[in-house]
């Protein structure tokens, strides 16, 4: 599998004007952990994840570095901490240059960098331009998918999941960071919905598309004021059933 086949397409972005607060908010109201920043020219130039809200002052967990320690970093890194800790904007506390990965490579080329980096997500890049992002729980359903259905023709899958992509995205009730995976003409549906009447849409759309067999729902649905989320019914099934 590669990169491609595998990344969420839709991905929830911020500029690096946005507030910290407006990007915990998007965070929160979407359920993801971290969020790619896009310039004005639509250039990836940074990620703010969750870790780079650990050290803050508003919470009281800014550094407390020695005084010995403090002179051997030298003020540069002092400083520098000094704006993570404090800073107002995304351009000020995100982290800049992330490590990204190209649209053909493959999981394990995947797997190689998100522990070599320690990083849980990796942007997708084509051209020069972000086309997507994966992450953690994108390996997690793909190798969900690949457990349950037998192997088959990876050209008919890639065919009828652009298909299904194509069918859900060109609705204004699309999910957020929808994510298509498809082993055998089984088609797995995950992202975030905030309306469930979208996630019978996305089945039916998905249902109607020539090669599918079968369609299941891993559509979460968060409610946008509080942050709180639900499983799909199926996945609840599963885990009470496991």
């Amino acid at each position: 599998m590669r990169a491609h086949q595998i990344m969420t397409r839709d991905v929830v972005t911020i500029g690096p004007e946005a507030s910290i607060v407006d990007a915990a908010t998007i965070m929160l109201t979407h359920h993801v952990s971290g969020l790619p920043v896009i310039d004005h020219d639509g250039e990836l130039i940074g990620v703010i994840s969750e870790g780079d809200f650990l050290r803050r002052v508003e919470i009281g967990t800014e550094r407390k570095r020695g005084r010995w320690l403090r002179l051997l970093l030298g003020p540069g890194q002092t400083a520098a901490d000094f704006v993570h800790e404090h800073g107002r904007k995304v351009g000020e506390i995100m982290t800049r240059h992330p490590y990204t990965v190209r649209a053909d490579a493959t999981v394990a080329d995947i797997v190689r960098a998100m522990e070599k980096y320690h990083i849980k997500r990796l942007p997708v890049m084509q051209d020069g331009r972000m086309i997507g992002i994966v992450t953690r729980k994108n390996l997690l359903q793909a190798v969900a998918s690949l457990v349950r259905e037998a192997p088959n023709s990876p050209s008919c899958d890639d065919s009828i999941r652009t298909k299904v992509i194509a069918a859900i995205e060109s609705n204004d009730w699309r999910p957020f960071g929808l994510s298509v995976l498809v082993r055998n003409g089984v088609v797995h549906l995950s992202g975030v919905i905030t309306e469930e009447r979208s996630r019978k849409a996305s089945i039916v759309a998905a249902e109607n598309v020539c090669g599918v067999k079968e369609v299941h729902d891993h559509l979460c649905w968060v409610d946008t004021m509080s942050g709180f989320y639900l499983n799909s019914p199926e996945d609840e099934h599963a885990l009470k059933s496991a």
